[in-house]
């Protein structure tokens, strides 16, 4: 890691910093994950009711595009917004608000267009606001306490995705534009009121005189050099691998109703269920993966075993196809996804190339855990063409399986060449 030329960096009280970004986090997911699980497939339907399975997969799929691009952009722009109310919480605040802006022009939306550009902004702006919470970690947490905060920042999602559901099925008969408009409140207001708990200000960042740089040193400024930085790459990899196994999950509906002869009723009541209970066993598991890691002060044990976790998910799901093993397998990929994002995140802390441009490193480590969840449900119809269920889903065991080999070569705690310590002073 390249020494921190960073001066001036406040640092919020622990528990004040997790309590910022775990409710300003979490509010911000019920806004962007919401819509995703349930609210953008209605609202194809209701201005498609013919062709809203072609509709729907064109805007999920452009709107994927535009999250991935979201996270590294947004990283890099929130390195370089440098003004007294942070360059962080900067982000924090706008991501959110054009987000949110784009859900309520979704919610009024007739048109497919108008829903495909405004899911490309709220996918693009959302992003900005998620690279700027988790470049908090490098900025002011220390070393041993990352693990931790991770863990909890894992926590998040499955919050949010919890408390959508929640409210959606607490409303059934409420007007779409209703619901549309809840959740934008809720994605807004959250990351707001954090602000109020996150410290922030400007920092010093010492001139360097300007020098001709190559087009490698250039591309160098975009992704870190392999070369340079082999061990960045090998996290990338294996967390790309690893995201592509588990994001198997998100054809279980197909499975369901084709596999299993289930009703869309049926169907639509047990993912449900897998999710609330998968999305909890994914929460617990992400707050003790990351303490346990931060107390023995080690990561790829962990890593190695929750690989294994996720590999038995699914084979339960390729040889056992039964309900109730369904609804086993989805708990185990759970525990295993949480534990390893928690440890995987504190791991990649360690190891980023330059603390200057943490958040758009951050953001590429986030493509990775993105991008499978477009290439997952590319790919399906091939792989049952070819060989069916057991074949696609032993298909993607594979990339479990060399996701592990790509752990070989990240350093464990307290081997990185230039890793150190960092206590930073309290803000007053």
């Amino acid at each position: 890691m390249a020494a921190n030329t960073l001066k001036g960096q406040v640092k919020t009280p622990f528990g004040r910093l997790t309590s910022g970004i775990m409710f300003g986090y979490a509010c911000m997911f019920v806004g962007l994950m919401t819509p995703a699980t349930l609210l953008l497939t209605f609202k194809m339907m209701e201005i498609d009711p013919n062709g809203f399975t072609t509709s729907y997969g064109l805007v999920a799929g452009v709107g994927a595009f535009f999250a991935l691009i979201g996270n590294p952009i947004g990283g890099a722009v929130s390195d370089r917004t440098n003004i007294a109310f942070g360059r962080r919480r900067t982000w924090i605040l706008l991501g959110p608000l054009f987000g949110c802006a784009a859900l309520l022009w979704i919610g009024m939306a007739s048109a497919v267009w108008q829903v495909l550009v405004g899911w490309c902004v709220a996918q693009l702006f959302f992003n900005f606001g998620m690279a700027a919470y988790t470049a908090l970690i490098p900025d002011q947490v220390p070393e041993e306490k990352r693990g931790t905060i991770s863990g909890l920042m894992g926590l998040a999602l499955p919050i949010g995705i919890a408390v959508g559901m929640v409210l959606m099925m607490s409303m059934p008969n409420a007007a779409s534009l209703t619901k549309w408009l809840l959740v934008s409140i809720i994605g807004f207001v959250g990351p707001v009121i954090s602000l109020f708990i996150i410290r922030e200000g400007k920092i010093e960042i010492p001139s360097v005189k300007k020098e001709k740089v190559s087009v490698k040193e250039k591309m160098g400024k975009v992704y870190p050099s392999p070369r340079k930085y082999p061990e960045f790459t090998w996290a990338l990899v294996s967390k790309f691998l690893l995201m592509l196994g588990y994001c198997s999950n998100l054809y279980l509906t197909v499975m369901f109703v084709d596999r299993l002869g289930l009703t869309q009723a049926e169907a639509t009541q047990s993912v449900g269920t897998i999710s609330i209970v998968g999305l909890a066993a994914t929460a617990i598991a992400s707050i003790l993966g990351g303490m346990l890691s931060d107390k023995v002060k080690k990561q790829k044990p962990f890593l190695y075993g929750c690989s294994v976790i996720i590999l038995i998910g699914l084979f339960i799901l390729a040889f056992v196809p039964t309900l109730t093993a369904v609804m086993i397998a989805g708990v185990i990929l759970g525990i295993g996804l949480g534990a390893f994002s928690s440890v995987d995140m504190a791991l990649v802390t360690r190891i980023l190339p330059n603390k200057e441009d943490a958040a758009k490193d951050f953001g590429l480590m986030n493509v990775a855990n993105a991008l499978p969840q477009s290439i997952v449900p590319a790919i399906a119809p091939l792989l049952l063409g070819i060989g069916g269920w057991v074949f696609f889903f032993l298909s993607l065991s594979v990339c479990v399986v060399l996701a592990m080999f790509a752990l070989r070569p990240l350093p464990e705690v307290g081997e990185y060449k230039d890793e150190i310590i960092t206590v930073l002073p309290e803000a007053k």
